[in-house]
């Protein structure tokens, strides 16, 4: 996975002698800020099955067939049944309403829910193109995550400890002051968000069913931002 880091440090500091959720000696209270942009290497496909037949049963056979073609064709992108979760199937009655007359059933219709984890983001468009070609009716959304997002959030947490401590040492040391023991530590948040095109990378994408003259797609590559801040009291030592 490629990894692409930068760090953004923001530090607010105040002198004070006297306030109720601070300590009544000399401190210094400083917010550390941290971000890392990475780029995905997972993707989560969410999408959605629906067929209208004459009966509800035909609708829902017709649901079935569909998802058990996707199911039987997951292995060829590296997806086990560990990594795809269905809801139940629900259906209902289509009715066309006439002023004065009585409601006509038009048809019936079954509707599933799918969500397919693809741990080679490679795959995402051979993938999508797959699902179309078995009658899936809409990929609904597609969420892309970092293999490594526990190990990312763990470093930018301390990337955001580590600014608060310099930028504290330094205000003191500006003032002819050192600093002294932890007063307290508060976590302010701790969140993942997204944003696309900032490494100016695309997927390239191109229907299998299209012609091989075509021109692929181009999409703009999302990247993952994770942020970490935190704020510290220290003691003042003059």
């Amino acid at each position: 996975m490629k990894l692409f880091t930068y760090v953004v440090l923001l530090t607010f500091s105040t002198f004070s002698v006297a306030n109720s959720s601070l300590p009544n000696n000399r401190h210094i209270s400083v917010t550390g800020e941290a971000q890392m942009l990475a780029v995905p290497d997972i993707a989560v496909i969410h999408l959605n099955v629906e067929s209208e037949q004459k009966t509800s049963l035909d609708a829902k056979k017709d649901v079935d067939e569909r998802v058990n073609n996707l199911l039987d064709g997951l292995a060829d992108f590296g997806v086990d049944e560990d990594n795809v979760s269905a809801s139940n199937i629900s259906t209902e009655v289509r009715r066309t309403y006439n002023r004065g007359e009585q409601d006509t059933i038009e048809g019936y219709i079954a509707r599933r829910t799918l969500k397919v984890t693809l741990k080679d983001i490679e795959k995402l468009n051979a993938f999508m193109d797959f699902a179309l070609k078995v009658k899936i009716n809409a990929i609904r959304n597609i969420e892309l995550k970092s293999s490594n997002e526990k190990q990312l959030q763990q470093e930018v947490n301390a990337l955001a400890i580590n600014n608060a401590k310099s930028k504290g040492k330094s205000l003191a040391n500006a003032f002819d002051a050192e600093l002294g023991a932890i007063y307290s530590i508060n976590a302010n948040s701790n969140q993942s968000h997204h944003r696309y095109g900032a490494n100016n990378e695309g997927y390239k994408m191109r229907s299998s069913m299209a012609d091989s003259s075509a021109k692929p797609g181009r999409y703009l590559q999302e990247n993952i931002v994770y942020s970490a801040s935190v704020s510290v009291v220290f003691d003042l030592e003059l």
